[in-house]
């Protein structure tokens, strides 16, 4: 198993995140690698890794669309597993990632032990333009706590969509990142760039795993 790790962090931190990568994006994109070097900068270490179809991707250049997600789940989990056995039981393990891989690394959190924490930029609560198509069901199941980091312009959903949702929404934080869109970058005219959007969600989940993981 191929595992994208982000040089000269991961041994010397307390914590790691284990980052998933979106739908349409793979472990090294841009969003990807600002992303885990801001966590390093918190002293969050990361460790990166890509799903099976994007595996193949990477051979041959052709897309493809996500596995199904009990292939996804099964994948993560194994990682999950590596991750736990490589850094001993002293650190703590966290779950998260961009978009799917965001939710896929919640439905994780739902479904087994093992995994400390859950951290999830731009979660796609529901599909672009399909905001009856919620994707929050499972957490009220998660085993762990769980942060998402989401811009007030996301597609996948925006503040005034959680109106009435505040039930389902109870078992996570989440902290909105004004102006961001789903990859956290705002509009010309807004005072914060996509840089500094991206900091505030590496500081936040620092604040988090004090808060919520740090005894």
């Amino acid at each position: 198993m191929e595992l994208i790790k982000i040089k000269g962090n991961q041994t010397h931190s307390e914590v790691v995140l284990i980052l998933a990568h979106g739908a349409g994006a793979p472990a090294d994109s841009a969003f990807m690698e600002a992303l885990s070097f801001a966590l390093s900068r918190e002293g969050i270490g990361t460790v990166r890794f890509e799903f099976p179809y994007m595996q193949k991707r990477r051979l041959d250049g052709k897309k493809r669309p996500p596995d199904r997600e009990p292939v996804l789940l099964e994948y993560f989990s194994r990682v999950v597993d590596e991750v736990r056995g490589d850094l001993g039981a002293g650190i703590r393990v966290l779950v998260g990632g961009k978009s799917m891989g965001g939710r896929m690394a919640s439905i994780l959190a739902s479904q087994r032990e093992g995994i400390d924490g859950v951290a999830c930029y731009g979660y796609p609560f529901h599909p672009p333009g399909k905001p009856d198509r919620w994707r929050t069901g499972h957490f009220q199941e998660l085993k762990s706590p769980m942060l998402v980091l989401q811009g007030t312009r996301d597609p996948f959903g925006k503040p005034a969509e959680m109106a009435g949702r505040e039930k389902e929404l109870e078992a996570i934080q989440l902290h909105w990142l004004e102006g961001g869109n789903h990859d956290f970058q705002p509009l010309k005219r807004q005072p914060h760039t996509q840089s500094e959007l991206i900091a505030e969600a590496a500081r936040e989940t620092r604040v988090f795993i004090d808060q919520e993981l740090v005894t």
